[in-house]
């Protein structure tokens, strides 16, 4: 026979993840009390524009350029580097080809995505920041893994696949198997779509595609019956989202650009070897006449962070 007394820590040791995920639920739900007590006592007229900025009072984020970055199913490389910022009425999104040529500082010539398992987010701003021209604020990080379950809770985005993708490779545990056509994808599915670069445009044809993926997630996470969901997705992407923005700044973040024009936008360049290597000399923007950054200096952006 069992013996009862025995079984009982076992219980109480398996309420741990209840307890746990009672406590973010709540903390959730602290968090939006305040915006939906107020959406649920106003009029309905009124509901609509509430319900459209619970996190009104945390939207002053924009106005500065945030790095964000999509990382392998490691960690240890970036298959996305961009540059976000939202000013005048738009949200602008500038994408960084990986294989761009950068002469670091201290640390010599590379390609970009090498920077950050050199030196970190770190490296990534203050080199991002002196080839842009204008200091980056803040980063925002997203492992691969997160943004499949962040999909999932989402229910998928709707993305117009341009043509066949097929490619398998173990060693990543990749699998990629997508037809053409208007599809939602979730999980894995969008994952291949994203990383798929195995065709005649590489890496350029695979920034294009971010883009189509980069819409579609904006028009759905901006949605206002996604907004109240917002505590609930960053918890589906847990771990894998790393971010010096707190909570409600991040929230704050995505309502403001829910209410502005989204612009996707690549660093125009061309290719070119060096050493065997191949690289994508980038079109970086000529900074203003007079400004610290155009002099190549760093020593602004050390200032600023």
């Amino acid at each position: 026979m069992s013996n009862p007394a025995a079984a009982r820590p076992r219980k109480r040791r398996k309420r741990g993840p209840v307890i746990a995920a009672s406590v973010v639920g709540l903390g959730g739900g602290l968090l939006l009390s305040g915006p939906l007590a107020h959406f649920l006592n106003s009029n309905p007229l009124e509901r609509a524009s509430k319900l459209n900025n619970p996190f009104a009072a945390w939207t002053g984020i924009g106005n500065q350029d945030i790095l964000l970055l999509g990382t392998d199913v490691g960690g240890g490389n970036t298959d996305v580097i961009t540059v976000l910022r939202v000013e005048g009425g738009v949200t602008t999104i500038t994408q960084v080809p990986r294989d761009s040529y950068i002469e670091a500082e201290g640390y010599g010539p590379h390609k970009i995505n090498a920077l950050y398992s050199l030196g970190g987010t770190e490296l990534l701003k203050r080199e991002l920041s002196r080839k842009l021209g204008r200091p980056i604020s803040h980063h925002l990080i997203v492992n691969l893994s997160g943004i499949r379950r962040m999909a999932d809770a989402l229910g998928g985005i709707e993305v117009d696949v341009p043509k066949r993708m097929y490619y398998v490779d173990n060693s990543q545990g990749l699998y990629i198997d997508l037809q053409p056509g208007v599809q939602t994808l979730k999980g894995r599915e969008l994952e291949g779509f994203l990383r798929f670069r195995h065709d005649e445009m590489g890496d350029i044809g695979r920034l294009e595609r971010q883009q189509l993926a980069l819409k579609a997630l904006f028009k759905k996470l901006t949605r206002p019956d996604q907004l109240v969901r917002l505590p609930m997705l960053f918890t589906a992407a847990g771990k894998d989202l790393k971010t010096d923005l707190g909570p409600m700044e991040l929230g704050g973040l995505i309502t403001v650009m829910g209410t502005t024009n989204l612009d996707t936008k690549r660093l125009g360049g061309r290719p070119f070897f060096r050493d065997g290597l191949s690289y994508w000399d980038a079109e970086w923007p000529t900074p203003p006449a007079g400004d610290d950054a155009s002099q190549g200096g760093n020593e602004r952006y050390k200032f600023l962070f």
